[in-house]
């Protein structure tokens, strides 16, 4: 798994001997990542800009129980309360403006993991600079970074988590490594649950990388501790041991627009789900879960009950296994958004305005203000600033990676990774694919849920392509046999 060794550029090597003072060091570190250096100041400035423009954070409708579990601590019915843990801890300062601070720090150092990871590797400085880009300048990462949302504390600890599974060590340290990466992938779970695969894979990934058992043991239990403590947080406070009560309901959102009663055998309790419109005429873009007009209200009139979650999730599979085509034409039409060259308004123009830097800013509900102003005693609604919002609004419209590129850097990666077996790449590419594939499977896209893995993906890039280092050899990527052999055996 850690493969990543190769010693930095000793600036002033060949020459007299290194800088001894610290002035001197200061400047001959300058002179050597002046490029990465350059961008990482551009970053600040966009994110200062930000600040200034909109005073202090951004909202999304999910914003509001976030900020509502950190007042009062409970664990959400809906979507893991990791980041509303996050605000309980920030909430001694009891300022939004600290919260959004925190995030913008957190892009940033999102970047300089990316970077340190190419260097390590020997990439190029203008090739591991240029990996960073899309982190530090795109503007739609800056706005994401600047919302009260999971998002970009999710995409911290993903990146934390691949930065110390991917760095080489010896002895016990290999072990404290390890299992520091499996942690931080059972946070970014509990933060999110789109990351609850992402174990699975980085346990795939140290079986084929033959990292040894005591290692991959390390990294599971690490990984597994926080989804159990915060399982068992959920069971004290609301009676079942999960981590939310709406995998089913979000999964049935998803079949929603296909899902064909007169295909499926449907038990009577279920038949509440089924619509009677044609499927042809619906709408993926449509909501199925949300409103008070939503099907699932058909069976759970508060919403989320332990009963409706599992009608729901009984009748998503039923779907999926009656109609496979539908579900994966659904899916991957879904997916194929996240590769588009442009970015049109979806799935709907409300949802998409909470996006973009502009004009029209949105704040939480009346009725949210309470516990508000219970966080931050000094709160005032979040307007647009100019001229620092009229520059970001240009700016996001023409500064941002389009979801072609985004294809390119991800089909590219793979290919120069196995034809150059570059194995190094392989965990930050099947997390950064991961994160990509799994919302179109279990939810709905949105443009969110990409930003995550894209400075994964640019890392693999770099790592796929990078020139090898001077008698650095190739590394065989192959199962353990008696793995082989047992596949052998069931084929």
């Amino acid at each position: 798994m850690t493969e990543l060794t190769v010693r930095e550029d000793v600036p002033g090597a060949g020459t007299a001997g290194p800088p001894k003072t610290r002035a001197a060091r200061s400047r001959a570190f300058a002179r050597t990542h002046w490029i990465f250096l350059s961008l990482l100041g551009a970053g600040v400035l966009l994110r200062g800009t930000a600040m200034l423009g909109y005073r202090w954070v951004m909202w999304f409708p999910d914003s509001n129980d976030y900020l509502s579990g950190a007042v009062n601590l409970n664990p959400n019915l809906v979507r893991p309360s990791g980041y509303s843990l996050f605000l309980w801890l920030v909430k001694p300062l009891q300022s939004l403006a600290a919260v959004s601070l925190l995030q913008h720090l957190m892009g940033l150092a999102v970047a300089v993991m990316v970077y340190v990871l190419a260097r390590r590797a020997r990439a190029p400085r203008w090739l591991a600079a240029l990996a960073t880009v899309p982190v530090l300048l795109d503007g739609n990462q800056v706005q994401l970074e600047h919302m009260l949302m999971s998002d970009t504390l999710f995409g911290f600890l993903v990146m934390a988590a691949v930065t110390v599974l991917l760095l080489r060590a010896t002895g016990r340290r290999t072990l404290v490594l390890a299992a520091a990466g499996g942690l931080l992938l059972g946070l970014a779970t509990i933060t999110r649950s789109a990351g609850l695969p992402l174990l699975v894979v980085a346990a795939f990934v140290m079986v084929v990388r033959r990292t040894g058992w005591r290692t991959l043991v390390a990294m599971a239990v690490a990984g597994v501790i926080p989804i159990v403590a915060y399982s068992s947080w959920f069971a004290a406070d609301r009676g079942d041991f999960t981590m939310t009560r709406s995998t089913g309901v979000f999964l049935y959102g998803r079949v929603a627009p296909f899902a064909d009663c007169k295909k499926m055998d449907v038990p009577v309790e279920q038949m509440a789900l089924c619509l009677s419109s044609d499927p042809k005429h619906r709408s993926v873009r449509e909501s199925y879960i949300w409103g008070p007009r939503a099907p699932r209200y058909r069976v759970e009139a508060t919403g989320f009950t332990p009963e409706g979650e599992r009608l729901a999730f009984d009748f998503a599979v039923r779907a999926i296994t009656h109609q496979p085509g539908d579900y994966a034409q659904v899916a991957l039409t879904d997916l194929g958004r996240t590769f588009r060259w442009d970015h049109p308004a979806f799935p709907d123009r409300t949802t998409y305005e909470h996006y973009l830097f502009g004009p029209k800013t949105f704040n939480p509900d009346p009725t949210a203000e309470p516990y508000v102003r219970a966080y931050d005693p000094g709160y005032t609604p979040t307007r647009a600033t100019g001229p620092y919002a009229s520059f970001l609004g240009g700016y996001q419209k023409v500064a941002y990676l389009p979801g072609t590129l985004v294809g390119v850097i991800t089909l590219g990666g793979l290919v120069l990774m196995v034809r150059r077996r570059r194995w190094d790449a392989l965990l930050p590419w099947l997390i950064g694919t991961t994160l990509i594939v799994v919302p179109s499977l279990t939810a709905q896209f949105d443009y969110r849920y990409v930003l995550p893995a894209v400075p994964l993906m640019c890392l693999a890039f770099v790592l796929a392509v990078r020139p090898a280092a001077p008698g650095e050899t190739v590394e065989p990527m192959r199962l353990p046999g008696r793995i082989r052999r047992l596949l052998a055996s069931k084929v």
